[in-house]
């Protein structure tokens, strides 16, 4: 797999041109960001987390951890970090742990941190762990139009 193809098609849609940045099979943003040569602060990162009212998605920096006592506080739930053998049935065309921080795509609750709203570039999961999807910042925040903004994330 290269795009997962409920990304593509969601790229397709709404006219967003993109690139594929192939890399080494990695584990961690960290790991994506060295072997694609790209500024981790720049990769789009998907946290998924649930409550009883169901599973929602924080795109936070690929630097930062998500605060989720912050985001509880915005949302006025009781979210708690999902596991990732939890995410297959919501993501079924990306492997564990390559979640594309496209929630809308997904029909999943999505929330953005706002640091991410602001760049020229933005890079993330394409669906698996040997490709970033490369799209301009703009583009971005408009595929996310609609989605509560804040500050979740904190730089680690």
């Amino acid at each position: 797999m290269t795009i997962a193809a409920r990304v593509e098609d969601y790229l397709k849609q709404h006219s967003v041109p993109f690139e594929l940045l192939p890399h080494k099979t990695t584990g961690s943003t960290h790991e994506t960001a060295e072997a694609a040569h790209v500024s981790d602060d720049h990769i789009a990162k998907a946290v998924m987390v649930g409550d009883e009212q169901g599973e929602a998605m924080v795109v936070i920096p690929g630097d930062s951890w998500l605060m989720l006592d912050r985001l509880n506080k915005a949302s006025g739930r009781t979210f708690r970090l999902d596991e990732e053998s939890e995410l297959s049935r919501l993501f079924p065309d990306c492997d564990p742990g390559a979640v594309p921080p496209v929630g809308k795509a997904y029909g999943v609750e999505t929330y953005l941190d706002e640091a991410l709203t602001t760049l020229a570039d933005v890079y993330f999961e394409s669906g698996d762990h040997r490709n970033l999807v490369h799209i301009n910042g703009p583009d971005f925040v408009r595929l996310l139009h609609g989605v509560r903004l804040g500050h979740f994330g904190r730089p680690g």
